[in-house]
Parts: C-alpha cells; structure tokens; sequence
C-alpha cells in the first residue's frame, strides 16, 4: 500500500512544475520524481507530465512560426493555446488531488515517454 498524501504531493508536483517555467528546468521535477519513486501511480503522472511539457513545446514553438510568418495576425490563437495550456494544468492538479488510485491523462496530446 502507497501512501496517498505522498502520492498526491508528488503527482501535484508533477503536474505542477510547468508552472514554474517553459523551459528545461520545469520538466526536471517530473524526471527527478520518475528515477526516485516506486509508485506507479506517480511514474504514470510523472510519464505524463513529461509529454505535456514536450507538447507544450512542439505546440509553442508552431504557434510562434505562425504569429511570426503572419506579422501577428494570428496571437488570438496564441492566446488561445496559452490558456489552454494552463487550463489543462489546472484540471490535472485537480484531478491527482483527488483522484490517488490513477493518474490523470492529458487529452489531445502525443505521447513519446
């Protein structure tokens, strides 16, 4: 049996990291959490969290391509992704939260972890 507080820190940390930056520090935790943990449930989140930030990524790094090919015509949709990126972290923190019996998968997003 796994502790569901120590699950549930983890898995928030997991998720949660993103919030701290786009860049390679935040994917860091969710690396770090995967190598130190026997936890299933917090490797999956983990797991997880780590393609959400590649995806965020892949995404933002589109999106930028075509704001700038369009001399800013298109930042709505800019807007759009960045709240949708947030949004999603949002309901995943949620959902380890209060859900400890299994991870949270993000929707629309490609999985290479």
């Amino acid at each position: 049996m796994y502790d569901t507080d120590k699950r549930k820190l983890l898995s928030a940390l997991c998720h949660g990291a993103i919030f701290l930056s786009t860049t390679l520090v935040s994917v860091g935790i969710p690396i770090f959490i995967t190598f130190v943990t026997d936890d299933p449930i917090v490797r999956e989140n983990a797991r997880e969290s780590i393609n959400f930030h590649i995806n965020v990524w892949v995404y933002g790094f589109i999106v930028g391509v075509l704001v700038s090919m369009t001399w800013g015509v298109l930042v709505p949709v800019a807007g759009i992704g960045f709240l949708l990126h947030w949004g999603l972290t949002v309901l995943a923190l949620f959902y380890v939260l209060s859900d400890t019996e299994k991870p949270f998968r993000y929707p629309f997003i490609f999985r290479l972890v």
